[in-house]
Parts: C-alpha cells; sequence; structure tokens
C-alpha cells in the first residue's frame, strides 16, 4: 500500500506541466493534495472516474483547497477541519476519509496549515488551525487504529530539516512556537515516517524557493509529512521524495513524498 503527499501549487497548471503524468503512473492507493487552487466541478471533472475524489474547496477563489484521491470508495468523508469557525481563510484545508487498503481500512487526511507570517494576524490564524488539528489528531488516534495525517504542514520540525536554520529561527515555518506543536503531535503518539525512515539525515527536503538557485543548490525544506498512528507507522517500510531530476522538470515547487506500507506478518 502506498500513500504519497504533494502540495500541487495549482492543480490546472500541475497538470499542464507533468503532474497528470504522475498521477497516471504512480501506484497509490492514496494520494493526499493541496493547494489544489481550483473550483471542485473542475477538480472532479479533470481527477474521476480514475479517483474517489474528496476535496475541500476553499471558499476564496484560487487559494488552498486539499483533496484526498483514493482507490475505490471513500466513506465517512470530513471537510473542513472540526472546531473551527469556518472563516474563509481556514477552508480548503482539510479532507478526511475512511479508506480500504491492502493493509486494511486506513483513515486518511490530507491537510494544508498556513504558511503564516510572523507578527502578522496571518501568524494567528495559523495558531489557531493548529491548535484545532492538535485536538482532531487526539481524536482520530483515539478512533481509529491505522490513521494518517499527510500534507504540507509549513512547519520545518528541527534544524535538519531545512539548509538556512540559523537564518530562519525569526521565520514563520520555523518558529520555536510552531516547532513545538510537531513535538506535541509525536507526545500524542503519532510518528513521523519520513524522518523515521531517513534517520538522522539533513532533509531529505520536499519544498525549494522559485527564487535563485535553491533547486539546483538542495537548499530547501521539508515541509510536507507524513503522521502515522503507531500501528500504520509499523508498517512503514520506505519513504522517498520524488525530487525532479532538474529545475525546468519540476511541475510543483513542492516534491511528492510517498511511502510505502505493508501488512505484518507473524
Amino acid at each position: 500500500m502506498r500513500i504519497a503527499t504533494v502540495n500541487a501549487n495549482g492543480l490546472r497548471a500541475a497538470l499542464r506541466k507533468g503532474g497528470g503524468d504522475w498521477l497516471g503512473a504512480i501506484p497509490a492507493d492514496i494520494i493526499a493534495l493541496q493547494e489544489v487552487r481550483a473550483p471542485d466541478a473542475l477538480v472532479r471533472e479533470a481527477l474521476e472516474p480514475a479517483w474517489t475524489v474528496v476535496h475541500d474547496e476553499s471558499d476564496v477563489a484560487g487559494r488552498a483547497g486539499a483533496a484526498l484521491l483514493v482507490r475505490g470508495e471513500a466513506r465517512d468523508p470530513v471537510v473542513r477541519l472540526p472546531g473551527l469557525p469556518q472563516v474563509p481563510s481556514h477552508t480548503g484545508r482539510w479532507a478526511e476519509a475512511t479508506v480500504a487498503t491492502p493493509v486494511g481500512d486506513v483513515r486518511a487526511v490530507s491537510v494544508y496549515v498556513h504558511s503564516g507570517q510572523a507578527g502578522t494576524p496571518k501568524m494567528e490564524d495559523k495558531y489557531a488551525f493548529l491548535e484545532a488539528m492538535t485536538a482532531r489528531m487526539r481524536e482520530l488516534l483515539a478512533a481509529h487504529e491505522r490513521v494518517v495525517v499527510a500534507g504540507d504542514i509549513n512547519i520545518a520540525h528541527a534544524p535538519r530539516d531545512l539548509k538556512n536554520w540559523k537564518g530562519n529561527l525569526k521565520t514563520a515555518g520555523f518558529l520555536a512556537e510552531e516547532r513545538a506543536y510537531l513535538d506535541a503531535w509525536l507526545a500524542q503518539g503519532w510518528v513521523d515516517v519520513h524522518r523515521t525512515l531517513a534517520g538522522e539525515v539533513d532533509g531529505p527536503y520536499t519544498w525549494w524557493s522559485q527564487r535563485g538557485k535553491a533547486f539546483d543548490n538542495d537548499v530547501g525544506w521539508r515541509l510536507d509529512y507524513q503522521f502515522a498512528s503507531p500501528q500504520l507507522a509499523a508498517m512503514a517500510s520506505d519513504a522517498r521524495v520524488e525530487r525532479a531530476a532538474s529545475w525546468d522538470a519540476r511541475w510543483s515547487d513542492h516534491a511528492p513524498l510517498v511511502v510505502r506500507y505493508s501488512a505484518l506478518t507473524s
């Protein structure tokens, strides 16, 4: 069973640039997409019937958007993060459903956390979302044996998760207050599957600025995660970042994170 997550940086543009070929070729059971930035009707026209789509369209046209793409049925779907006032800035960020997979039922979430901006109301929006997300993750862990929260968290957890960490200590995405939320999720029992499998190495990064030579020089951030319940994380056997071969071959400023999970044997 494979689960992939990627920020598409606009579905329509991604499909034109090669994202459609990637979607058609990847042997994934679940794909979490973020920054879909397209109307629901267009998303379904582009992706169904090859995929069953659970889509949280943003109330702000051309912004945000989170989707789950699954093979087969998506049961008990939830869109919009529970526990938050549904003001426009919080919409288009949470898609959740139960999926039958080769390793059993999996409760899956695609999440797109605000990028934030230090010292502005955008940062308060981000913290409000993270508070509600932390509460929902606690509920999910209590209710489901196999559950994964995948997506663009817009936080690098530790210095090894971004190249220039010393220069970003006061930058949104690496503030101590933000990183504390990831600590709290791990304390709840969630497992950062990518880090667990990669080990204590720099990166592997999943996002690179479009400016300068960031991609060519691998000056990136690890912003895309799969947080899994202990039962599901124990099945994780391989994680890879599908980094494009060159800057001009990219179809998004993020690279897909793909994790393979295998049924446990006695």
